[in-house]
């Protein structure tokens, strides 16, 4: 236990730190003379069924897929729809049948783009249009299209070595996309994220509020639906009031798969319009309203019954508490993964904004140097055009003591990253002898001592030995070495014995080689 207080006292400890920086990094982004603002209102999502489909069972039997309609080289599965296969020269497209009815609108897409190759080609786009496209030089669409188009372009085509990279596009339906230059003169903004041959689906959630598009990025490396990164966020868009979403993708002389899993649609609304009741539904939903009370009337009445029947498992079930089924040490466990959950997410939100804060100073970049080419802070709209900027209209700059404040506090997030990164260390550690101790602790308690034993009883041994090997040394060198007997100068063979004996064996020798010689002789006739 005394563990598991030190990491409860020092998680709060960085907790608290994290959180107290992530309010001074807030405060210093405002900028002095800036009040604090307020956290703006959360905003009202509703599922809208009609525009999104996802698995299981995405395709119906007879291969349509509801409220949608796809077309060229697509393929609808229960799972995915494969929009293009891993061939060459294909396009594919699916498109919702009807058009939006809302102002405000979110997309959240999970798609696969997977190849054998390093490189692939052409990519996948996202597309929101007045008209449903058709197929096309653009990803498989077809060009001066009237709305917003989001492209997830895998082919390098200018040789900048740029890609994979997804860019945003507004056209007014008079403007032609150059592929030559893979659009970069015509982009409204974009970011550098590679999304191919992923684990896991990469997912991207495009956002239209208030004129305001806002595109996340999730790279598939992890499952986690929180790990979503800024690609880009761009002020005063503004795009067509109702318009047909859809997808489409191509493939050229090189060749992907691109696989869309999931698209899920909401409608936007703010906290305001929230409360405004849709007319249409609203007798509908007073009836399930009233049917959900009763039904939660006769629900509460019917366990009241059954607890005045069975008044002892009644007792047995409420005397049941959840938190007599862990151990401690799962209790231990579970204080430090809910640690380490809290960490990540406090920095998933500083990480989300300094994205803000980049994506601040970086408008503030564009706009100091339109001033100082004489231009005004010029800002972009639908079709190319901008508005005259007003006169001696106060513009929001960054000081340079806010980039000093923000290099600060840089530096001070890669500081406590490295304590985090040990802390968690530590941790890892810690949980390892929580596992190992968990299982067998006694058995491991016993074997280490049995083995210090062991080494002890082996070192003994061994100097037992060398004190034996010493003690015969000093004894063979005191005692005089033992003298051989005499030899006798007795001759065995004489020596003319001998002579006869070297000429006999040269004779034979002699003959031997001859006879050898003759042999192969006569073996080489016959060849």
């Amino acid at each position: 236990m005394t563990w598991s207080v030190f990491v409860l006292c020092r998680r709060e400890r960085l907790l608290a730190f994290l959180f107290t920086f992530g309010l001074l990094l807030t405060t210093e982004a405002q900028g002095p003379g800036q009040q604090a603002q307020q956290p703006p209102p959360q905003v009202h999502k509703r599922f809208e069924y009609k525009y999104s489909f996802k698995p299981p069972y995405l395709a119906q039997k007879d291969g349509t897929v509801p409220f949608f309609e796809y077309s060229g080289n697509a393929i609808a599965s229960e799972e995915s729809v494969r929009i293009t296969p891993s061939l060459r020269s294909q396009k594919g497209a699916i498109w919702s049948k009807l058009a939006s009815t809302f102002d405000w609108w979110e997309v959240e897409i999970n798609f696969r783009v997977t190849g054998r190759g390093r490189i692939g080609a052409d990519g996948l786009a996202f597309w929101f249009t007045t008209t449903k496209g058709f197929e096309g030089p653009v990803f498989g669409s077809s060009d001066r299209w009237n709305g917003l188009g989001i492209f997830f372009d895998s082919f390098d085509n200018d040789n900048k070595h740029n890609n994979p990279y997804i860019m945003s596009m507004i056209n007014d339906g008079t403007k032609v996309y150059d592929h030559q230059h893979d659009g970069s003169t015509q982009q409204l903004a974009g970011c550098l994220r590679d999304f191919r041959n992923k684990p896991f689906p990469v997912k991207a959630k495009i956002e239209y509020y208030r004129n305001v598009l806002t595109v996340m990025f999730h790279n598939g490396m992890s499952n986690n639906d929180k790990d979503f990164e800024m690609c880009f966020k761009v002020d005063n868009v503004v795009l067509p009031k109702t318009g047909y979403f859809g997808i489409s993708a191509a493939t050229g002389g090189l060749a992907d798969d691109h696989d869309v899993i999931k698209f899920s649609t909401y409608s936007l609304r703010s906290p305001e319009m929230a409360l405004v009741p849709d007319n249409a539904n609203e007798a509908e939903s007073k009836k399930f309203e009233l049917e959900f009370e009763e039904y939660q009337k006769k629900l509460k009445q019917q366990k009241d019954d059954w607890a005045k029947q069975n008044p002892d498992q009644a007792k047995a079930k409420t005397d049941d508490d959840w938190d007599n089924w862990f151990t401690d040490q799962d209790k231990e466990l579970q204080q430090i993964f809910q640690g380490q959950s809290a960490i990540r997410e406090v920095l998933t939100e500083l990480h989300r904004k300094l994205d803000d804060i980049v994506s601040r100073q970086e408008r503030s970049f564009q706009i100091l140097g339109a001033l100082q080419a004489g231009q005004g802070a010029v800002v972009p709209q639908a079709g190319g055009k901008a508005p005259p900027p007003p006169p001696n209209v106060p513009v929001d700059t960054i000081r340079r003591d806010e980039v000093n404040a923000i290099l600060a506090n840089q530096r001070e997030i890669v500081t406590a990253s490295r304590d985090i990164k040990n802390f968690v260390s530590d941790i890892h550690t810690k949980t390892g002898q929580i596992l190992g101790r968990g299982v067998g602790s006694a058995q491991q308690i016993g074997s280490g001592a049995d083995m210090e034993g062991t080494i002890k009883d082996v070192r003994e041994n061994l100097n037992i030995v060398k004190r034996d090997i010493n003690i015969a040394i000093q004894r063979m060198a005191n005692q005089a070495a033992p003298s051989c007997p005499p030899v006798p100068d007795v001759s065995c063979v004489s020596t003319t014995f001998f002579v006869v004996l070297l000429a006999a064996q040269m004779v034979v020798l002699v003959v031997v080689l001859v006879f050898r010689d003759s042999k192969k002789d006569q073996a080489k006739k016959y060849y």
